[in-house]
């Protein structure tokens, strides 16, 4: 139970909440919608994929589904994961802006929505609306975090920095899906993947003082947890280069020891968990953003083991410990750590949480290991995706109830 000194400490972030009658609990706070649909979304995607991959059902309608399920994993959910973060973590860190809910919540939700219909059908819709619905939605996560990016202390700028770059590759995938660049499409959604990386990395960096700390108050270890950024921005230099180079001269095989490096870089960035006084790598929390860097790490040091060893083979299907494990984790833990706080709730650990990080590496071991088993390559495409969809199964029935229902604490929001 909270007390009151908690209470009040906790109303200063909803000191503006805005006076709008009848606001549902589900349009409450930004990040709510966007739960409520992004866990069935991510089940519905990657089942289907599973099944169009190893052979088992066609989309008519869809003409590239390589580009489809690429572009979805990538720009579909990212618009929607930092649409989260954002109208949630903004008004806690510039107090005065106005929290993001009721009526103006549910018009951008529709955007997004629209924004995935149009890329679905986009072989019978076009281009263009596909085009002037996305990039319409990430223009619009730029502006709302304006003030991050013109804040005169810049400590959260890099954040508006990287998104105004993920425009620009936006811009230029659908420039290139038009004919009007001759880059190819999926060479541009690698170099997607790494600024989406790098956003991940910067953002990982709030969420581990948040999540860390809070969990280290809730148990009473008189420590605290900081986040270093020299080892953090090496590991973003390191991921921007493997994208330059793989992007310019993907056959090189100086890129093998850019990802081996690039993989250490990430690896290091686990070293700030080793605390002064107090050891926290068995606290459940601190193994499962531990994993994130892992399986990202994991990711980028076994593709440049492919291309310096194994002549590139395998390079896609590592590539996965980085956007089914590392992404797909980091997006779970953002979800659940929310989840768990902002609904008024402590950070708590338990066995469904334990399940829901289990499944994610299992599955991401499943698919990234398929060079070594080609002979059951179909079946574990599959098994990999149903067993990848499971965590988002668990969310719904831990969360949902969270999500549908008022602040426990009785704060708005």
């Amino acid at each position: 139970m909270q007390t009151q000194e908690e209470k009040l400490h906790a109303t200063n972030h909803y000191l503006y909440y805005p006076n709008e009658e009848n606001i549902p609990p589900y349009l409450a706070y930004g990040f709510r919608p966007i739960f409520l649909l992004l866990a069935p979304y991510f089940i519905i995607s990657m089942v289907l994929w599973g099944l169009v991959w190893s052979g088992y059902l066609n989309i008519p309608f869809m003409d590239n589904v390589l580009i489809w399920h690429v572009y979805e994993m990538l720009f579909g959910v990212l618009t929607a994961g930092v649409m989260a973060f954002l109208t949630t973590g903004l008004p806690e860190l510039f107090p005065g802006m106005v929290p993001f809910v009721g009526k103006r919540l549910k018009y951008i939700m529709l955007l997004w929505i629209a924004g995935r219909v149009s890329f679905w059908f986009i072989d019978i819709t076009g281009v263009y609306l596909a085009a002037l619905l996305n990039l319409a939605m990430l223009a619009w996560l730029i502006w709302f975090a304006k003030d991050v990016v013109l804040d005169k202390l810049q400590r959260h700028a890099s954040l508006g920095y990287i998104l105004v770059i993920i425009f620009g590759i936006e811009v230029w995938f659908f420039a290139s899906m038009l004919g009007r660049s001759e880059s190819d499409a999926l060479s541009i959604l690698k170099v997607a993947l790494g600024a989406i990386v790098i956003l991940i990395l910067l953002a990982l960096r709030r969420v581990n003082m948040e999540a860390v700390n809070e969990l280290m108050e809730d148990k009473g270890i008189d420590d605290i947890y900081v986040s270093r950024p020299p080892l953090t921005n090496l590991a973003i230099f390191s991921v921007a280069l493997f994208s330059i180079v793989e992007y310019l001269y993907p056959t090189n095989s100086a890129l093998g020891w850019i990802g081996l490096a690039t993989g250490a870089a990430i690896l290091a960035i686990t070293s700030d968990y080793n605390l002064k006084e107090k050891f926290i790598l068995n606290q459940p929390y601190v193994i499962y953003l531990f994993s994130i860097f892992i399986l990202l790490g994991l990711g980028y040091a076994m593709m440049g083991w492919s291309i310096l060893f194994n002549d590139g083979v395998g390079v896609s299907s590592f590539r996965h410990f980085i956007t089914a494990g590392g992404l797909g984790l980091s997006y779970l833990m953002v979800m659940i750590t929310i989840g768990w706080i902002h609904t008024g709730r402590h950070l708590t650990s338990n066995t469904y949480t334990h399940l829901i990080v289990f499944f994610i590496i299992a599955a991401t071991f499943m698919r990234g290991l398929i060079p070594f088993y080609e002979a059951y390559a179909m079946q574990l495409y599959l098994w990999s995706a149903v067993l990848w969809s499971v965590p988002f199964m668990l969310y719904i029935k831990v969360f949902f109830k969270f999500l549908l229902s008022p602040r426990a604490d009785g704060i708005k929001g």
